[in-house]
């Protein structure tokens, strides 16, 4: 198997702050975030595949694994190519992918992961406000719906949750998502300093 990039993944519920930590981490020299939504909602809207997009986000639904993963193949390439993304040198911070243990297999062709962090919450009710107040402080409407949200939800543990099952234990790392934000990028900082530091001793 070819050289695959070393990866850390966020993992969690809707609304647990993946895209709030990733963007922090991401601003770290020799790391480099992608977010899955933020690289759909990229997307030319009128464009075939923007419009794919559109249609299954609009009812909070998974979009397909093959478009999920060929897009996500793009990006990744894109960002190595225009010297974004340093495989040598930076660690890659995902989420919002995989979403679903088919994707985690799909990936595995192109990922070494060398860390799950799981952020935790068993408070949906606070998510799904959470998750409101977000929507309507960005001006996004629709995201604000509680069905849409509710439908969220129920996709993450139908098809998401299970996906951690995929990874061995000894990978996987739980921190509260209820702490503070900073409290929670300081428990993410303690376990993957160490990743850094083996991949800059190689």
């Amino acid at each position: 198997m070819a050289d695959r990039y070393s990866t850390v993944l966020l993992f969690g519920a809707p609304g647990v702050g993946k895209g709030t930590q990733g963007n922090i981490l991401g601003s770290i020299p020799n790391l480099f975030h992608l977010s899955s939504g933020d690289m759909f909602r990229m997307l030319d809207v009128d464009s075939e595949l923007g419009q794919v997009f559109y249609e299954y986000s609009s009812r909070g639904e998974l979009v397909p694994d093959d478009i999920t993963v060929q897009f996500w193949q793009q990006n990744i390439h894109a960002h190595t190519v225009l010297g974004l993304y340093k495989p040598a040198s930076d660690l890659l911070i995902l989420d919002g992918i995989p979403r679903n243990p088919k994707q985690a297999q799909q990936l595995n062709e192109y990922i070494e992961v060398q860390k799950v962090i799981h952020l935790k919450c068993e408070n949906e009710n606070a998510m799904i406000q959470r998750m409101r107040q977000r929507a309507l402080k960005e001006n996004r409407i629709d995201d604000a719906r509680e069905d849409i949200i509710s439908r969220r939800w129920e996709v993450y543990r139908r098809q998401t949750r299970p996906t951690l099952e995929y990874y061995p234990p000894h990978l996987i790392e739980e921190v509260n998502a209820m702490d503070s934000p900073a409290k929670v990028l300081s428990n993410i900082l303690q376990m993957i300093i160490p990743v850094m530091n083996s991949l800059s001793a190689c």
